[in-house]
């Protein structure tokens, strides 16, 4: 940040005081400069009124509506003449009571050795169904998730358009691909329309609906374009490939939606880069991959399919490695009952030195090939037991 910062700094210099003759000089350059202006301009008003009636002329004679007319210039698109505001007025009409706040609360807790203050979290969500069910990042949701541990103190409220306030529960969640899905028990609510995220193109128009910083922002509309395509970013321990839009994104608007000028959502936002000197850098899951995950989420409550090995454990550095005699892996700390690693005979202590042929260091190395793969999937892998290498078959079993 600070390179970036001491690159803006370095590249700019202040203009040098020139003296009296470069002054009379600059003057003399202006008056000539204003002249030709004044004759120049009048020559092209005179031409652009002409078509300018034209334009005027040919969109009255259209009873229908004119969105494009021919004249000697080319095409002149009569939407792009009136005003691009009025599409994002129309887009934020359509969609704005589909976007609704949400807030997790989690109450505080206490003990003989410790006090846990309460906590609070508010993002944005997208109502996707008549019937209640909303799709949101799963970030912002998670406390509510039951493997979280604290969703027995964690209260998940729901904030709509028309200012109805509603508690929700908790569906179902991906932290791979940072999605959820919640539901509320409402008459009268207005779903989304989604769009196909395929058909974007870059260039076109972005609108960005959410709760930036809160609720007290709720509603908030942005516009920009959709900036490029397939950015892959790399959050936390997930890779995601994302939308990239210079609409505002702030937080507070994760999981709210990223509209096209149909006022269809193509994308969830979810995160941007924050560094100083750095805008318009914003992210949104497309739509066509979050639909898919979010269907499951709401039929099962999980995404099928999804590999597991079921093991915990600590990474062994190279320094460790050293210290304690034992090989760079990882130290099996658990073993899931009835998993893929139960059921092929690893236990607590063995060391983890390769999957499907490749060697493992991390926790990130067994994340990024376990991907590779799905449940049922088997594979080689090799532990070492009591200072002995074994070669051992493990299925993957599956991720609920």
């Amino acid at each position: 940040m600070n390179g970036y910062n001491n690159w803006e700094y370095n590249n700019f210099r202040p203009r040098q005081r020139r003296g009296p003759k470069i002054f009379t000089y600059i003057c003399l350059m202006l008056i000539t400069s204003l002249v030709t202006s004044a004759a120049v301009g009048g020559a092209l008003y005179s031409k652009f009124s002409g078509e300018l009636e034209e334009v005027r002329n040919t969109a009255s004679a259209s009873a229908s509506g004119v969105t494009k007319v021919s004249n000697p210039s080319g095409n002149i698109a009569l939407n792009d003449v009136l005003s691009q505001g009025s599409s994002v007025t129309s887009i934020a009409k359509k969609a704005s009571p589909s976007i609704v706040g949400i807030r997790t609360t989690v109450a505080s807790q206490s003990s003989r050795f410790y006090d846990i203050p309460s906590s609070s979290g508010e993002g944005s969500g997208v109502i996707i169904s008549e019937d209640g069910y909303i799709m949101t990042n799963y970030h912002v949701v998670s406390n509510a998730d039951p493997k979280s541990g604290i969703s027995n103190r964690t209260t998940l409220e729901v904030f709509l358009h028309d200012k109805r306030q509603v508690e929700a529960e908790f569906i179902g969640g991906d932290s791979q691909n940072d999605l959820a899905v919640i539901k509320i028990n409402l008459d009268d609510i207005t779903p989304a329309e989604l769009g196909d995220s395929s058909k974007l193109q870059v260039g076109e128009l972005a609108v960005a609906i959410g709760n930036p910083l809160g609720i007290e922002f709720m509603g908030s509309v942005t516009s920009g374009i959709v900036s490029a395509m397939n950015r892959t970013v790399t959050i936390g321990d997930n890779t995601l490939t994302l939308i990239q839009t210079d609409a505002a994104i702030n937080p507070g608007n994760s999981g709210g939606a990223l509209l096209n000028s149909q006022g269809k959502v193509i994308g969830i936002n979810t995160a941007k880069i924050s560094v100083s000197g750095v805008e318009g850098l914003g992210f949104a899951i497309p739509i066509n991959i979050a639909k898919p995950i979010v269907d499951q989420l709401i039929m099962f409550g999980y995404v099928k399919g999804r590999p597991m090995i079921g093991i915990g454990g600590n990474e062994i550095t190279e320094v460790f490695s050293q210290i304690y005699n034992i090989p760079i892996g990882i130290y099996i700390t658990e073993v899931s009952r009835g998993s893929g690693a139960y059921n092929a005979g690893l236990k607590k202590g063995d060391v983890l030195v390769s999957l499907a042929g490749k060697e493992v260091k991390t926790m990130k190395d067994v994340d990024t090939i376990k991907k590779k793969y799905k449940a049922g999937d088997t594979v080689d892998i090799v532990i070492v037991r009591d200072g002995k290498k074994q070669n051992l078959k493990l299925t993957f079993s599956e991720e609920k």
